[in-house]
Order: C-alpha cells, then structure tokens, then sequence
C-alpha cells in the first residue's frame, strides 16, 4: 500500500515525501514540474502530469489502483495571492477542477482516505486575532482562498456521498526548509523574496506599512515547513484510526504573530547584513492579521510546532547559500 502526494516535488510536497518515508510509507508522486525539481522524486514511483488536463482523472484512477493507494495528499495547487486576484478563472480552473480529477479518480479507484492541503485564506479577515477552525465565518478577500475553500466544500460533500475519509490542514506561512536540496525554488513566499532582492543587490520591499497592526505591516503565523510536514503523518495517522472522525479541518500554525517588519529584522541578524527595506503600496488581496488557533490539532492528533522563527529563518538562510543565487554577503558590507 502506498500514499500518493500531488505536487510532490514541490517545496511543501517534498518534505512531506520526507516524512512519509521516514515512518516506512511507500510513496508516489504526481507532478507536473512547474515549481517541482525531478531529482525530489527519488525513491518514489513518479509520475509527471498535468492533474488538470482531461485525461488526468483516468491516468490518476490507473495510477492509484496499479500502486495500491491507500490515501491521497493533495499539495498541487496556483498559490499565489496577488497572481489570483489578476487571473481569478485560471486559479479556479488549475485549483478546482485538479482538485475534481484527484477526487473522483480516489471515488472510482477506492480510496478512502484524502489530506487536503488548505490554508489560512479560507478565513479572510476574521473579527478575532487567533482564527480557531469552527465558530467564525469564512469569507476569503481573494480567489486563491476561495479556491481552497471550494475544496473544502467538495472534500466533505464527497466523504459523505461516498465513505472517504476527508480532512484539511489549514496552512497558516509555511517557511524554513530541512535542508538544501529540499530548499524553496520558487520566490513566492516572503523569506525567499527577501532572499532573491538580495542577490541581485536590490532593496527588499515591503507592501503597505500602513495596516491596522503595532508596527503597521502584515502579521502572519509562520510555521516551520518540517513541523508542517510532520503534521500530515499525523493526519494519516488519525485518518487511518479506528472510530469516527469528528473533525474535518485543522489550523497548522503556531498560535504566535509575526510582522513582516520583524521577519526583515530577524533576517538582518541572521544574515549580518545592514540592508535598507523599501515601502511600496499594499497589494490586493492581504488581510492584515492571521493567526491560527492551533489547539485542536494537538487535542485530537498530538500535533505540536517545535520549531522557532530562528530555526525558520537560518534553515532557510543556509539552504539559499548552498543554491545557485549565494548572496554576497561582502559586497553588502561594503555597500552598507
């Protein structure tokens, strides 16, 4: 038996592949390589595809009864906020209608159990500073949240028709990384976009410092990518468990703000370098606060983050150094 992660050479899926393998799962891999790397497939069956092109749902029903899937994780997904709210129909069409293949392919195949990876968006901006998963409402600002909460929706409307076993993980900033050749590709997340600016020696920028928050910039609750990772064996875990699954969501966060000015400064101290940040326009899109509650997850799987926002920043810091675009951390002296 085998549990196949989408988007498993991704910079999520592969340290969920990690862990997988690190308690005995076998493993499969579907990937289209668009923010994937191929050498992350290694000693897993892999398969490269498009999840939304419309073949996918039988190839993925092949795939899942020849490698005798057990359970599905669903990573592959468009991510980028401010990207969604320019292009709503393709977000819709890659986030949704991927998330319809896998699931009726998991239907027709047998597979009853699915980990759908959400995220914090579902919430919008909620009236409270640390969102728990049940008792406010979910009204997300962009189409990337409403995309994963249209697969909240089908996930569950789906486990009740036809017997699967369904719960998200509600991601709150996933970042840091377990090592280089797991470290993040793509520049889509704050501590990398910082990163990039400077190695092309460019003043990182910050949008909106003019939110309702102490120090007037974005406050998110980052969470070590290998906590993250670690909480996904768990909901295997809990899935796979005899009894009734009374719980179909769960916030993966820390319960702790962070302010995008105090992600710049701890990046400063672990760098050593002085750079100067620029203020730009906020972009659409971005709730000022989100936190997560975290309290559930670690009451019914036992989950709880361990790593701090040191362990994020220098784990990302060291994997960064050790890629293509090493920083000259010299030159900035010398500019500063």
């Amino acid at each position: 038996m085998s549990v196949l992660v989408t988007g498993g050479c991704g910079y999520i899926g592969s340290h969920i592949v990690r862990s997988l393998k690190e308690k005995g799962e076998e493993t499969v891999i579907v990937d289209d390589l668009s923010y994937g790397d191929e050498k992350r497939a290694e000693g897993s069956r892999f398969y490269k595809m498009d999840i939304c092109s419309p073949e996918a749902k039988q190839e993925l029903q092949r795939i899942m009864q020849e490698c005798s899937v057990k359970a599905v994780i669903h990573c592959a997904a468009r991510k980028q906020v401010g990207e969604s709210v320019e292009k709503p129909i393709f977000y819709y069409r890659q986030n949704v209608g991927g998330f319809l293949n896998v699931i009726e392919a998991m239907k027709d195949g047998g597979v009853k159990n699915m980990i759908f990876s959400s995220s914090a968006a579902v919430y919008g901006e909620p009236p409270v500073d640390i969102v728990p998963e049940f008792g406010v409402e979910m009204v997300p600002i962009n189409p990337y949240g409403q995309t994963k909460l249209f697969g909240e929706w089908m996930g569950n409307a789906v486990a009740k028709a036809f017997g699967i076993n369904f719960c998200a993980l509600r991601y709150f900033n996933v970042a840091g990384c377990e090592g280089p050749d797991l470290a993040d590709p793509s520049t889509l997340n704050l501590i990398p976009i910082v990163f990039k600016r400077l190695s092309e020696f460019k003043a990182p920028v910050i949008f909106g410092d003019d939110y309702p928050t102490p120090d007037g910039t974005c406050v998110r609750d980052y969470i070590h990518v290998q906590d993250l990772a670690r909480a996904h064996v768990c909901a295997l875990e809990y899935l796979e468990g005899e009894g009734k699954k009374e719980y179909s969501a769960f916030n993966v966060g820390t319960g702790k703000g962070t302010s995008v000015k105090e992600i710049i400064e701890a990046i400063k101290r672990t760098t050593g370098i002085n750079f100067e940040e620029k203020i730009e326009a906020r972009r659409p899109g971005d709730p000022p606060m989100l936190i997560g509650n975290a309290e559930l997850i670690g009451r019914v799987m036992g989950w709880h983050s361990e790593k701090s926002l040191e362990d994020i920043i220098s784990s990302a810091w060291q994997a960064w150094q050790a890629g293509p675009r090493r920083i000259d951390v010299e030159k900035w002296k010398e500019r500063s």
